[in-house]
């Protein structure tokens, strides 16, 4: 049995639900309605108001003209055929047998069967409390308690430094692994460390012939070797450890060490953007622990395996492919399908409820294709969700630049953290779609004004922590707040803030985190013109103590949002702006409490 005070809690806010302790999941604020169209539903048919049929997946939705209400349900249109009357006695019917609930303030119908509610502004005004008691889980949902997901992301071959293009996938990823989290699924972030292949071996044949280079020893770069700096710098960190002592090591020897020397590397760089893998699943082991090896007799098994013209071939074509592929070369090496194929089949082995994997614009074509493979070996790809990223290229007084690992001509991530910011790097990669090649605008993620999205976002998270300050040092409290005081347009941002599980819950059904960040610049962008007309403290006019009390617990929960929506995206949430040498006057900024 619930406590009393959870009994309470419920009662007062239904969309919010107890669980254990002092910690709250929430229920979008469509669901919370739509469960009352379904009960007026059942209701109806109950009492024999309305025929019985299957109660349909009802859809709530904000009516396009604001002021016909907040949500609205075309619910008599969906039944019609079924109950055989018209949609507006349909509504009116559905109306009359709505259960009573806390938030729902009035019900109207409109033409041609439209159902329009309204918020309760009482209840609206209430939803302050529990915004500041929930903290940093504040719109937390319960769609994924007891399930365990598995995200891939960045995945980079270790070849190289991190490159501006593969950190998309990682913003991408980091994002959907954080928003998954908001839905209390058990999250394991996760890299697929590329420590196999042909792609290795050129790079430890790259960075020996840089270090017998040094040492002034005969050498032949390969032909498709790596040029970049960081090769000629690896070698010279070899030549100051070991001196010669390598001049007769084999290219595997070259190979490991450069791996690990970019390895360690590449973990520093995604540190510095928050990005933080819980597990490195090297690709390597699928071969010593004889994966491949049983993928490949699995295949042969289950009749989806040939031999053709020297080359081991996956019959595709047998589930839908049109061609199909080679995933053993004449040469006896594997093509990326292969240890790609028995890397999923491992993850499905691990049981995972739900698989994401963010990859490049250069895997949308094998991608399908490793589903496939795991489909012919037994297993239901099913809970698989794939999302593919365009290419990313930086743009600067119109010029833009592309980016090859293998040509050493790329910018690094290192690179543009130390030049827009890590808070930058993350929003300006997560705020457009994947499906769309990006140009990251330098200028714009240097500006210090409100045209930077992320200074407009931020700055509404320092203009709250800078009200509370204020009103901290001039002893100014919240307690026994008049929530009724609280006007117009603290009421919209409350129903606006209130949005947030909502685009939490379809960001991730969608496979589209830009959501989150849209919805972010948004709500900053109905702030701050209420923070210049709503004041707690002013030199211009006289604001009553409970006006004050009661707006000062405005700022307060609008603080913790955007906090939550920061932390969501993977950036700081700062309590001063701390980049302000060229901003054009203080009070563009600062506190106006």
């Amino acid at each position: 049995m619930p406590t009393r005070a959870a009994q309470s809690a419920l009662q007062c806010t239904p969309i919010f639900i107890p669980v254990l302790g002092e910690q709250q999941t929430v229920k979008p604020l469509p669901l919370a309605f739509a469960a009352l169209v379904g009960q007026a539903l059942r209701n109806a048919q109950a009492n024999g108001s309305l025929p019985t049929f299957p109660i349909p997946e009802l859809k709530i939705e904000p009516p396009k003209r604001p002021e016909h209400g907040d949500y609205a349900s075309a619910v008599a249109l969906q039944v019609q055929k079924l109950v055989g009357k018209p949609p507006m006695q349909i509504a009116e019917i559905v109306r009359a047998h709505l259960p009573s609930a806390p938030f729902l303030g009035s019900a109207e119908i409109a033409p041609p069967g439209f159902l329009n509610f309204r918020l309760e502004r009482t209840w609206l005004a209430a939803q302050l409390d529990y915004i500041i008691a929930a903290g940093e889980r504040v719109f937390q949902q319960p769609d994924g308690a007891g399930k365990r997901a598995q995200v891939e992301y960045v995945s980079a071959n270790p070849t190289g430094p991190l490159s501006v293009h593969r950190i998309r996938g990682g913003v991408i990823g980091d994002t959907i692994a954080n928003l998954l989290e908001a839905l209390s699924y058990d999250v394991t972030r996760e890299y697929y460390y590329n420590n196999a292949g042909q792609q290795m071996n050129i790079l430890g044949a790259s960075v020996q012939a840089r270090y017998l280079e040094m040492l002034g020893l005969p050498h032949t770069f390969p032909e498709n070797g790596y040029r970049g700096q960081y090769i000629r710098m690896i070698a010279a960190t070899l030549a100051a450890i070991y001196g010669d002592s390598l001049r007769d090591a084999p290219i595997e020897r070259f190979r490991q060490l450069a791996s690990e020397s970019i390895f360690y590397r590449l973990k520093n760089s995604m540190r510095r953007v928050n990005i933080v893998h819980d597990v490195f699943f090297l690709e390597n082991s699928l071969y010593e622990d004889g994966s491949v090896a049983e993928t490949i007799a699995a295949l042969r098994a289950r009749g989806f395996a040939y031999e053709h013209d020297g080359a081991l071939w996956f019959k595709s074509t047998a589930l839908g492919d049109e061609k199909d592929r080679v995933i053993v070369k004449r040469n006896g090496e594997p093509t990326y399908r292969l240890p790609d194929i028995a890397y999923h089949r491992n993850k499905l082995e691990r049981g995972f409820d739900l698989i994401v994997d963010v990859f490049g614009a250069d895997h949308a074509a094998t991608a399908p294709q490793v589903l496939l493979g795991v489909k012919a070996l037994g297993y239901d790809p099913a809970c698989v969700r794939t999302i593919i990223h365009q290419m990313v290229e930086l743009v600067e007084g119109g010029e833009a630049r592309r980016m090859s690992t293998r040509r050493g001509d790329f910018v690094e991530l290192d690179e543009l953290v130390d030049d827009v910011g890590a808070d930058a790097v993350r929003y300006f990669m997560l705020a457009q779609s994947p499906n769309t090649a990006m140009n990251f605008d330098l200028d714009l993620a240097r500006a210090q004004g409100d045209e930077n999205p992320v200074y407009r976002i931020q700055n509404a998270h320092v203009r709250c922590a800078g009200i509370l300050r204020r009103t901290a040092e001039r002893g100014l409290s919240d307690a026994n707040a008049d929530l009724s005081l609280l006007g117009d347009d603290e009421l919209a941002f409350i129903k606006k803030m209130l949005e947030t599980p909502e685009v939490i819950s379809r960001a991730v059904a969608e496979m589209q985190p830009q959501a989150l960040a849209v919805f972010a610049l948004d709500l900053a962008g109905m702030f701050h013109p209420i923070y210049d007309r709503v004041r707690v403290l002013s030199d211009q006019e006289e604001i009553p103590g409970p006006m004050a009390a009661a707006r000062l617990r405005f700022y307060k929960a609008a603080k913790v949002v955007f906090a939550r929506l920061l932390k969501l995206m993977g950036m700081s949430a700062p309590e001063i702006m701390e980049r302000r040498a060229k901003s054009e006057s203080p009070d563009a900024v600062t506190e106006n409490a």
